[in-house]
């Protein structure tokens, strides 16, 4: 932290001082990724200046790398030539995941200073549905032919390897763009030059279709430890690659989305900073009037036993501890496996054998804390030995249901098609809390005859 500080300082210093050569010195020798989140850090008024200070052969390095808020406002201050150059250097993923983000009269000034073939480009790539592997693959991929000498593909690397995002691995295609294999530059080392690009190659590949989703795409990555995974259409044609640093962000905003879903807020690509106090608000008011309205079953049960309740005052002071000890144990449960099901660990098959171990786990933390409890009830709180038999029967019965219900739930929605983290923590205790007072108030009437 305060090493950032020092760098964002002595940049101020050296721009208000006007020693550009030393700035741009600086700059040179710093890294694009720490430039970058520089840049989102000095205020707008400077942020054209001091981008125009950086090396050439940074530019776009570091443009690629800022957050989309600072590239609109670059773009927008771009001359023609700026922004042509910017396109030449970048990637074409990245330019695409850029474009993504612009408004349209932003996009149609970036697509005109694009060339033909990088505007087909773009276009074919944003085409694809939002969340497939298409839609965040890159075409600058490094082909090979079977027939080639290994020679021959050292030749066409090294011609062409500015212009691709990975050439570390290679893929072999047919001269209709079938793909046929795979080879990397470490098998090519460890051969002669005149061996034959055929002999070499993998042909037990791991792939997927363009509209394959893209979380799968980069859990398949994770899974086999790949680099970088070919992307194929309907006829088996190559037509991209997604890279590992392509599947590190897919799978840090498919577990954002996640965490905000679990938190009962509607997700949202925008970073927090970055998102207005009235899109927040329209992001969480929605989730918060269903909860609030799922809610009131809880105060018409309680409504409904308010005059047995009359009776047994005592018993209403212990309603908040039953309801948020369920609460608790339902979020453990739902949790643990909402997990599960993202890491493919968990599969509806394995339902029985999960709500079995819950039940068992509920059972022993349910004891626990039934006998803890009744203790305390009748040694700090002085209650009747049948009050406290009826409030830690029902703290029992609560845990065992709560933990019961967190496990299933995440499990159904997957199977009937929907997100497993919507039923997280809120909605659990909302359904948690109504259950537990039932199953309090039921067994209240039967011991204490209310």
């Amino acid at each position: 932290m305060d090493e950032k500080m020092i760098e964002l300082e002595t940049v101020m210093e050296l721009l208000q001082g006007r020693h550009f050569a030393e700035l741009r010195e600086l700059l040179r020798d710093a890294n694009t990724i720490d430039v970058a989140q520089l840049l989102g850090e000095v205020p707008d008024d400077k942020l054209l200046l001091l981008y125009r200070l950086l090396p050439k052969e940074d530019a776009a390095d570091v443009f690629s790398e800022m957050e989309h808020e600072e590239q609109e406002m670059l773009i927008r201050a771009f001359n023609d030539r700026e922004i042509r150059e910017v396109l030449e250097e970048m990637y074409i993923d990245d330019a695409v995941d850029m474009i993504e983000e612009m408004p349209a009269v932003v996009v149609n000034k970036i697509l005109r200073h694009a060339d033909p073939e990088t505007r087909k480009e773009i276009n074919e790539l944003l085409q694809y549905p939002e969340d497939s592997a298409g839609s965040v693959m890159t075409t600058e991929y490094m082909s090979l032919k079977s027939d080639m000498t290994v020679a021959d593909a050292f030749e066409r690397i090294r011609r062409t390897a500015d212009e691709k995002e990975d050439i570390y691995t290679c893929y072999v295609v047919s001269p209709s763009r079938k793909l046929q294999g795979i080879v990397s530059l470490k098998d090519m080392f460890l051969v002669s030059k005149e061996t034959l690009i055929g002999d070499i190659m993998e042909t037990n590949i791991i792939s997927a279709n363009t509209l394959d989703d893209q979380e799968q795409v980069a859990k398949d990555m994770a899974k086999y430890n790949l680099t970088t995974i070919p992307i194929v259409d309907k006829e088996q044609r190559l037509v991209g690659i997604v890279t590992v640093d392509d599947a590190i962000d897919v799978i840090q905003e498919e577990n954002t989305e996640d965490i905000e879903m679990m938190a009962a807020i509607t997700p949202t690509d925008k970073p927090y900073i970055s998102t207005g106090f009235f899109e927040t608000y329209k992001k969480r008011i929605p989730w918060l009037l269903l909860l609030m309205i799922s809610a009131t079953f809880t105060g018409a049960i309680i409504t409904k036993y308010e005059s047995a309740l009359g009776k047994y005052v005592i018993l209403t002071a212990y309603i908040p501890m039953l309801m948020d000890t369920g609460g608790n144990a339902g979020s453990q449960a739902s949790v643990s496996i909402i997990r599960g099901l993202s890491l493919d660990e968990i599969e509806f098959k394995d339902i029985f054998r999960i709500q079995g171990k819950e039940l068992l786990v509920a059972l022993l933390c349910g004891t626990t804390l039934a006998i803890a409890n009744f203790v305390k009830l009748l040694v700090f709180d002085k209650v009747a030995v049948v009050i406290a038999l009826v409030v830690c029967s029902t703290l029992l019965l609560t845990v065992a249901v709560a933990k019961f219900v967190g496990c299933s739930l995440p499990i159904l929605a997957k199977r009937i098609g929907f997100d497993p983290a919507v039923m997280a923590s809120p909605f659990i205790t909302t359904i948690v809390d109504a259950i537990s007072l039932i199953i309090y108030f039921q067994l209240a009437s039967h011991i204490l005859h209310m």
